[in-house]
């Protein structure tokens, strides 16, 4: 992790507009007074699982992915974090310590906030209050959803699921359909719940029925359509 110093507070704090704007003007002081910023590496960890949360983040650049050790050491890939995105905060709000362990897997550099900084101002200022009450429901929603894709899906309707979350997300680069993220087969198979032959596997039915093309950890969708199929229809 570098921490960085030659950043605008002000620029950097405005531009993350769900805090910033319920703000009173004394209480933007008060962020732009306590934000850090800092550029993590390539597969560095931003935290751990088990470890006491101290910073709410903010994904500036880059990509992020939010993992759990299960069973047998088993890695699960539970979310994307998107660009703007906020995330290790739910912990800090229950006093508990971390569930899940975050990586960047691109450089990226996330703006961090003490946990201290945000609970002094949720408690000065019930319309940000009302925002982390949404976040919170719409992640309790994502959660909802990601146990029916991993429960009752089959392995072709979660491959799918998982591109066209990726699609979401990230979005495609310049030609309109290759995935602006890339992914090994291991984090496919982390993010779809199935071990990295079976994502080898379906990755290559999909490419043979021409709804996909792949090219290394590149991933071209086709017909988006027939992929959004799969997923609703479960495989």
């Amino acid at each position: 992790m570098v921490v960085k110093d030659d950043f605008d507070r002000q620029e950097i704090a405005e531009s993350i507009s769900v805090l910033w704007e319920p703000l009173t003007d004394r209480q933007r002081q008060y962020l732009v007074e306590n934000i850090r910023m800092c550029v993590f590496e390539k597969n560095e960890t931003l935290y751990r699982q088990n470890e006491t949360p101290a910073y709410m983040m903010c994904l500036l650049k880059g990509k992020i992915k939010v993992c759990i050790n299960g069973v047998g050491g088993r890695t699960q890939i539970i979310r994307m974090i998107e660009q703007m995105g906020i995330f290790s905060f739910r912990a800090a709000f229950v006093d508990e310590n971390y569930h899940t362990s975050a990586l960047a897997f691109d450089t990226s550099t996330v703006c961090m906030i003490p946990i201290s900084v945000v609970r002094t101002l949720i408690e000065e200022n019930n319309e940000l209050a009302v925002f982390f009450i949404r976040q919170l429901c719409k992640m309790l929603g994502e959660a909802d959803a990601l146990t029916v894709n991993m429960t009752q899906k089959h392995m072709r309707g979660r491959l799918a699921e998982s591109l066209l979350v990726l699609r979401s997300k990230y979005g495609y680069e310049d030609d309109g359909s290759t995935l602006c993220c890339y992914l090994s087969r291991e984090e496919l198979a982390n993010m779809s719940n199935m071990t990295t032959n079976n994502a080898i596997r379906t990755l290559s039915a999909l490419a043979a029925e021409g709804i996909i093309i792949t090219d290394g950890r590149k991933i071209k969708i086709i017909d988006e359509e027939m992929l959004a199929r799969i997923s609703a229809a479960g495989g």
